[in-house]
């Protein structure tokens, strides 16, 4: 697992964002929110701060994810990270 998170986090400095990342903290606020919900395809939010807020694109199926990519909102900024 520490290489998916390490792998999350390098994805997502390579966007140039220069904000505190910590991949199993994504990975366990995605799986948090997925709890209990159908397959198929979501658009989840997390309010990180007051100016910046993460939005995840996820395909969910009966027992894995699939993380699409990773929109970081930061004011009127933008960094997009892909994961496909």
């Amino acid at each position: 697992m520490e290489e998916l998170y390490r792998m999350i986090e390098e994805t997502i400095k390579a966007t140039g964002y220069h904000g505190d990342i910590d991949g199993q903290d994504i990975y366990e606020d995605i799986c948090d929110q997925i709890e209990d919900k159908e397959p198929g395809s979501y658009l989840l939010m997390s309010k990180k701060t007051d100016d910046v807020f993460f939005e995840y694109q996820v395909d969910v199926m009966e027992d894995q994810f699939n993380l699409g990519y990773v929109d970081i909102h930061e004011g009127d900024k933008v960094y997009h990270a892909d994961f496909d």
